[in-house]
Order: structure tokens, then C-alpha cells, then sequence
């Protein structure tokens, strides 16, 4: 069983969030003020109708701002204002085929954006540890079907991917250059493929299934026999978490760290997947298959080895993949009954963080 994020740790910490108005930077807004964290968001608006954020923060964040992660003098205005201890860096351009539309303003968003943020953090007294979230496609992925380590070549197919791993380059740099003799520690988070309630995402398996039974539409799937590391956001939140307040006290000695389900676990394929959570939301399985058509390239084969997360921050994923697609299936059925989106994700975050992932 993995350790579990301190709320006795984040009561009261200065954290900035950026990205807080995304999917999984709602579900981080909420938990950590459900730690009594004191969060300060950075974020463009919701880039979909309905939105996670809305629904759970109908109010926005009490310390909230919108601002494009590129406005260098906005960001670090709210680094002087928020004086945060620790900064969590989430936003970003994250969408695989988005990013072969807009390849330049993937690496604008992505690169630069980080840049600026690593340039605010550097001028902020403040700041203690820095999180900064990239993914699991920065690894130059040779389809092996192996589960890449953080000693990994890094690299990547697409411009998302490369973007991420320029990122990763950028916080070594900073790292060597400014951050050590400053004593601020920062790492590099690196996600497997995260599902949960409340993803409303372009172009994503668990939006694409939720968006056709809203409508009544067959599914279409690109890829259906494409393998992915399939994780719930809380166990990829309770990895970051972890990962913070490790570097805050100075224990963790680590660069990057992978997130992602145990190895041992058999992979699921995205017609699985697909299979399992429109079963598990009462429908009959069935969709379409349009590889065949012109697609921009996505990778077959994806996974990761999380043994070093295991061994430095005895973190290790609470829900199986299984459980991981179950628990989102019933945050959907439940929204589709009616049921308040900020109860139904308060409710899972309880069941997830009192012992018992059953």
C-alpha cells in the first residue's frame, strides 16, 4: 500500500498551482485545500463547456488568477504577491493531436512557458520545491513494449512529446545553473496515462466514451489495440504530492520520478478500456474502429517502471488499472444521475485517502 499525502504536512503551506483550471489541476485544487492548503492558481480559463473546474470551484479559487503561462510579468506578479513555498507547475499544451496542429504554439505553451516560470520561481525567495509536471511520452519510445526507467533516453514522435522532453532539459539546466546553490530543489513528475471523473479533454478516450453516450453516437477509437500505463488522477496527484513534500524537507535526491501502475499488471488495451467503462456505465459495448483512416502517428506500446517512486517515496499505485477505469465509470454515472460533481470527486478522494482502495 502506497504512503499517503500529509495533510498535517500541506495545512497551511503556500502552494502555487498553475494550470488549476485543467482536469487534473482540479482535482489538485480541491484536494489540497480539503489539506488545508493555502492554493494559489495561474491558469487560462476551462478550455471545454462543461468543465471539472467549474463544477467543483463554482466560485474560482479564492486566490485565483487567469493568465496565459507566457506572460512572463503576470507570472512572476503572482509569485511576488502568493510568496510560494512550493510550486506545482501543471499548465500546459497537453493533447497529443493538438499538438501536430499547432507544433510552434506547443512548444511556446509547453517550452517557454515553463521557462518563465522556472525564471519567476528563480527570483522568488520564497520558494522551497518545485514539482513540474511533464509526461510519460518523453521517453524516445523504441516500441519494445519494455517499461521505460528515469535513466531513460529521452526524446519523442510528436511535438507534445518533444516539447515535454525540451522541458525536461530546461529543468536540468536551471537545476545545475541557479537552483542548487540556492537551495531551492526541484524534480520532474512523470505521469502515466491518467483517467477520472470529470475529464472533458478533445480528442481523450474517457471524454471521447462519456461524449458518445451523452449523445447517443458510436464511439469512434483510433487505436484500439494501442497499450497505455493507465492510472487514476488521485494516485498520479498522491505521486506529486509525495514528491513535494520529499523535496521540501530535503530528502528526496532524485531528478524525475515515474507515476505510473505496477509493471506486474497485465496492459490494457484502449478497445478494453473502452469496453470496461461503457459496460460499467450500463451500455452495451460497442464502437468503431477507424485506424484505417488517416491519422497523425500515436505510439502502440507505452509503459513505465515507477520501482524508483517505490523506493524513494514508498509510493506505489493504490487502485489497479481495473479499479482505476471502475472508479471513473462511477463518476460519470453518478453525474449523469444528477449528482453534484464536487461531492461525487470529494467522496472518491475520501474513500482513496482512508486506507482502503476496495
Amino acid at each position: 500500500m502506497s504512503r499517503l499525502a500529509d495533510p498535517e504536512f500541506w495545512a497551511g503551506k503556500r502552494v502555487l498551482l498553475t494550470g488549476h483550471s485543467g482536469f487534473k489541476g482540479s482535482w489538485a485544487a480541491l484536494w489540497l485545500s480539503e489539506m488545508q492548503a493555502h492554493v494559489t492558481g495561474y491558469a487560462l480559463p476551462p478550455a471545454t463547456q462543461p468543465s471539472l473546474h467549474a463544477l467543483l470551484h463554482p466560485g474560482e479559487l479564492p486566490d485565483a488568477q487567469l493568465g496565459d503561462i507566457r506572460d512572463r510579468e503576470a507570472l512572476a506578479e503572482i509569485l511576488r504577491k502568493s510568496e510560494p513555498e512550493i510550486v506545482l507547475h501543471m499548465a500546459a499544451q497537453p493533447l497529443v493531436r493538438e499538438s501536430y496542429a499547432t507544433p510552434a504554439e506547443t512548444f511556446d505553451v509547453n517550452v517557454m512557458g515553463t521557462v518563465w516560470l522556472l525564471e519567476a520561481a528563480r527570483a522568488a525567495p520564497s520558494v522551497k520545491a518545485i514539482v513540474l509536471v511533464t509526461t510519460d511520452k518523453v521517453y524516445r519510445n523504441d516500441e519494445s513494449g519494455r517499461h521505460f526507467r528515469e535513466s531513460d533516453t529521452l526524446g519523442g514522435h510528436d511535438p507534445y512529446s518533444g516539447s515535454k522532453a525540451a522541458c525536461e532539459i530546461a529543468v536540468a539546466t536551471w537545476r545545475s545553473s541557479y537552483f542548487n546553490e540556492r537551495g531551492i530543489r526541484i524534480a520532474t513528475a512523470r505521469g502515466g496515462n491518467v483517467i477520472g471523473g470529470g475529464d472533458f479533454s478533445a480528442d481523450r478516450l474517457v471524454p471521447d466514451i462519456v461524449r458518445a453516450a451523452l449523445s447517443g453516437e458510436r464511439l469512434h477509437i483510433r487505436s484500439p489495440l494501442a497499450t497505455r500505463p493507465w492510472q487514476h488522477v488521485l494516485d498520479c496527484l498522491n505521486g506529486y504530492f509525495l514528491l513535494a513534500e520529499s523535496l521540501y524537507k530535503g530528502k528526496a535526491s532524485v531528478d524525475a520520478l515515474n507515476f505510473g501502475p505496477s509493471p506486474t499488471e497485465q496492459p490494457i488495451a484502449v478497445r478494453d478500456v473502452a469496453n470496461a467503462i461503457q459496460a460499467a456505465m450500463g451500455l452495451s459495448p460497442q464502437w468503431d474502429d477507424v485506424s484505417s483512416l488517416a491519422q497523425p502517428r500515436e505510439m502502440q506500446t507505452l509503459g513505465l517502471d515507477p520501482a524508483l517512486a517505490a523506493e524513494t517515496l514508498a509510493w506505489r499505485a493504490r487502485l489497479t488499472q481495473r479499479q482505476a477505469i471502475e472508479w471513473t465509470a462511477h463518476w460519470y454515472n453518478g453525474w449523469r444521475r444528477g449528482e453534484a460533481a464536487r461531492q461525487l470527486t470529494l467522496g472518491q478522494i475520501a474513500e482513496f485517502t482512508k486506507g482502503c482502495p476496495c
